[in-house]
């Protein structure tokens, strides 16, 4: 089960792995908290915005059904409203009703009931941060690990179905400084301009401490449909942009992998891991 904050997350954060377990017979199931109405327009390419919140969402379900099929997923909604990223110094306050405001055990209560339900083994979301201070994101990573530790518990969200408790427990580390670094040094080599270059000096300048990698999960044979699913959310990426800056036959050479540090195992581990499922008896593997 992969829980991510908005529509297109789950292509830019562990695409290629929830692909490839996919492709592998594995049940993978995504999971989004927001509608994403509050999205902004990306690709400049797009053409005019949809004309409320209300629209916004009606597009991004399609877009967020195409890059399921892309990457060969079962997808869930949990139905919250989209917080937005506030901007302004001070910030302004969060819309009313949004999904960073609603209190942790309600905003959990719909995952512990998927969790208790679909019974997977493996739960990937966001660390603490929320992987950047977008408030949806942290809210994600609240609620994912509210639910891991509470899905099992049987005294805690009685009526949420029978209990059920994931064995480990994943944060995404997509964008980590070293990956960055890697391909922008790769690329810059070859040549060619890297679409890294001011993020590998902006993190350096603000020092921003990197989190503890453990699993690397290689799945560069599933970078297409990575590819296809990113394109599948049209409003947010842009064909000819960032996302697709990277040559991919240099991106595979290099960094063939997707990256992850394990927050919580149930099941004895030896670090560091190349597989989602390691210490998992095969008896109980999905």
């Amino acid at each position: 089960m992969a829980v991510h904050a908005h529509p297109d997350d789950e292509s830019s954060k562990g695409a290629a792995t929830t692909a490839r377990y996919a492709a592998e017979g594995v049940e993978v199931l995504v999971v989004t908290c927001t509608g994403g109405e509050r999205g902004s327009i990306l690709n400049p390419s797009y053409g005019d915005a949809p004309s409320s919140p209300e629209a916004m969402a009606e597009v991004r379900r399609e877009e967020m059904a195409g890059a399921a099929r892309a990457l060969g997923v079962q997808h869930r909604w949990l139905g919250f409203v989209d917080s937005g990223l506030p901007e302004g110094d001070p910030l302004p306050p969060l819309p009313e009703g949004c999904f960073a405001l609603v209190p942790l055990e309600e905003a959990a209560a719909p995952l512990v009931e998927l969790v208790r339900s679909f019974r997977p083994h493996v739960i990937t979301t966001y660390d603490p941060t929320g992987g950047y201070p977008h408030p949806d994101h942290i809210m994600c990573h609240r609620i994912s690990a509210e639910a891991f530790e509470a899905a099992g518990d049987a005294e805690r969200y009685r009526g949420a179905g029978d209990p059920w408790q994931p064995l480990k427990l994943y944060y995404n580390h997509d964008f980590s400084l070293n990956r960055i670094q890697t391909i922008h040094d790769a690329v810059t080599g070859a040549g060619l301009e890297s679409p890294f270059g001011d993020w590998v000096a902006s993190r350096a300048m603000r020092e921003i401490p990197e989190r503890e990698v453990t699993t690397r999960i290689p799945c560069s044979d599933h970078f297409s449909a990575r590819d296809a699913a990113l394109v599948s959310h049209a409003t947010q990426i842009d064909p000819a942009g960032f996302f697709f800056a990277v040559p991919r036959d240099l991106e595979v050479e290099v960094w063939p992998v997707e990256e992850y540090e394990l927050a919580t195992s149930h099941v004895p581990v030896s670090l560091p891991e190349d597989d989602l499922f390691a210490g998992i008896h095969p008896e109980d593997r999905p």
